[in-house]
């Protein structure tokens, strides 16, 4: 389908909220009578940014819970991204129980997705960029990774199922980070095959780790209605840490505070009027580098999936940063306007827009392609593996219902004492009644290095793993997160204190009642190791076994830590 035209939008959006996209509740068709405010965005500026991120290879609607625990400390206390639920909306002005609501936060969620529907999808995600870049001459579409994992079709096909969803989709420019863990060779083979003329991969802070060459090109210029437009890359900074190393094991990674400035020097040097920084850096680094380098005018962000509906304006010694942060999933897409006038930005606009499929037509084209690369699995994808009572959500900085059923089917499975899972922001939602799919489980665990693991850890080792991960989450100093979520623990009760100094955070480790012993030897099941040569049952086929077996799940009680210091953190509902 071809760019369409305002009126054709505007026909195909009142198609969708009469009849063919009907939605399951009153409520919602009365809300669809905001479906053309909410999509009709009146061209402003000259300079304009299509922005997309963390989708992790959803190419189909889907369900996806935004988290109640989002805790901020030190100075992230109170501010974005760090605000959930009531909290977030009143910060942004967005009305109780609308679909923006429902959009950017957890509240009654089970309800409000009967209501509103599926977000996300590439075939309506099509539309609306479509559309944008219609009304926007120039438009540039940004991805800033973790593209091309996340999803059964993305695992099988080694992301080919999203780097052709991409294409037709109209990416411009991407960085990266899930993306390496298909290994420096596939990487290389699509960046130069695939992308060659037709996107640019960008990472200024990708170098070999003989030399320090540039792996990739570190930005890319574009002129857009006669400005000069840099777009700086900057990949995950600490993919070798937290994935395999020896995926990538010629590569470095890292920050690069002083690197960075010197290329934003160099863009601006070569006459680059708007210069932005395409992120995966996550929202609290974003927010830190823009307080610390000059001559940023935005940053669009991902990694932390923290859709923020407004940009945090960062101040610096020579002027200012806008930092966003687009979600996941294909649920959002930000469109950033900048009015260039006499060489400078005179203004600008900005909205972080929901994708509902109830409300987004899906494109032809798109719809056509995503079915064509499904088919070959389809009947494997819908295997019915059980039926879930309660809602599976993922999202939380320490535990989700679907990684409660992760850790008990790998301690029922695995027969262990203790579980850890990791604390993967992605992974899709259920609602209480849907069948629990082999496409549900994949959206949870697709990665390339699934296998399980049983290894015997003495108290003390499992209090250290621990207080690791608990610093990489609270460390007050934004450059040494690593932007994931607490690991998940099973049987295991214990005490953590986000304030808490480093090695102190974690305290009052309880098993079966009694305190955990430093000296004892435990039985702890796990998934995802990062050691190369690891062997093991990959996890889908160990939780596919646990679900058939127990053909219902119940609600899920999450196995939570008690909490210190935490009253009245706006990032815990």
């Amino acid at each position: 389908m071809s760019n369409m035209n305002r009126r054709e939008f505007m026909q195909l959006l009142a198609i969708a909220s009469a009849g063919g996209f009907a939605l399951d509740h009153p409520s919602a068709l009365a809300a669809t009578g905001n479906a053309s405010a909410m999509y009709e965005l009146p061209r402003f500026g000259n300079v304009h940014l299509l922005h997309m991120t963390d989708c992790h290879a959803q190419l189909k609607p889907i369900y996806f819970r935004e988290p109640n625990v989002n805790l901020g400390v030190a100075g992230s206390f109170g501010q974005p991204p760090h605000l959930v639920g009531e909290q977030l909306l009143k910060k942004f002005g967005i009305r109780p129980g609308s679909a923006e609501a429902h959009a950017f936060t957890y509240l009654d969620f089970d309800k409000a997705a009967r209501t509103y529907g599926k977000v996300g999808g590439f075939a309506h995600l099509a539309t609306l960029v479509k559309q944008l870049k219609a009304s926007r001459p120039g438009a540039l579409l940004l991805d800033g990774g973790d593209t091309w994992q996340g999803s059964a079709t993305a695992l099988w096909t080694k992301g080919q199922d999203m780097v052709d969803a991409c294409l037709a989709l109209g990416v411009n420019v991407m960085t990266g980070h899930w993306e390496f863990t298909l290994g420096d060779k596939r990487v290389k083979e699509i960046v130069e095959k695939d992308f060659k003329g037709k996107v640019d991969f960008i990472a200024q802070n990708v170098q070999t780790t003989d030399f320090g060459d540039q792996v990739f090109p570190p930005y890319v210029i574009k002129e857009m209605n006669g400005v000069s437009v840099g777009i700086i890359g900057q990949a995950f900074p600490y993919t070798p840490i937290a994935n395999p190393r020896h995926f990538i094991a010629e590569w470095s990674f890292g920050i690069k505070e002083a690197e960075m400035q010197k290329t934003i020097d160099e863009v601006r040097g070569k006459g680059a009027k708007v210069v932005v920084l395409l992120s995966h850096n996550g929202m609290d680094v974003d927010l830190k580098l823009a307080s610390r380098v000059t001559g940023l005018d935005a940053i669009l962000g991902g990694h932390t999936h923290d859709g923020v509906p407004a940009p945090v304006v960062v101040r610096n010694s020579s002027g200012q940063t806008l930092v966003t942060n687009a979600g996941s999933n294909s649920k959002f897409l930000g469109v950033l306007d900048f009015d260039v006038r006499n060489g400078k930005i005179a203004d600008f606009r900005y909205r972080l827009l929901p994708v509902f499929s109830n409300l987004l037509p899906a494109d032809r084209e798109m719809e056509t392609l995503i079915n064509r690369i499904r088919a070959p699995y389809e009947s494997k994808l819908a295997e019915k593996l059980a039926i879930t009572e309660g809602l599976l959500y993922r999202r939380g900085n320490f535990n989700g219902t679907f990684d409660q059923l992760i850790l008990d089917g790998l301690m029922a499975v695995k027969g262990a004492e203790i579980a850890f899972s990791p604390g993967f922001r992605w992974g899709t939602s259920l609602l209480p009644g849907q069948a629990i799919t082999m496409e549900h489980l994949m959206d949870q665990t697709a990665i390339t290095y699934p296998q399980t693991t049983v290894n015997e850890f003495t108290g003390e080792m499992i209090k250290t793993i621990l207080e690791d991960v608990a610093d990489n989450l609270f460390n007050p100093d934004p450059y040494y997160q690593q932007g994931g979520d607490m690991v998940r623990v099973g049987g295991l009760k214990y005490t953590c204190d986000p304030n808490g100094k480093v090695g102190a955070r974690i305290n009052n480790m309880m098993l079966g009642g009694k305190p955990v012993d430093p000296a004892k030897k435990y039985k702890v099941a796990g998934w995802a190791p990062v050691a190369e040569g690891a062997t093991g049952e990959p996890v889908w086929d160990v939780l596919a076994t646990y679900l058939r077996a127990m053909k219902t799940i119940k609600p899920k009680t999450l196995n939570l830590p008690e909490l210190v210091g935490m009253k009245g953190n706006p990032g815990i509902a």
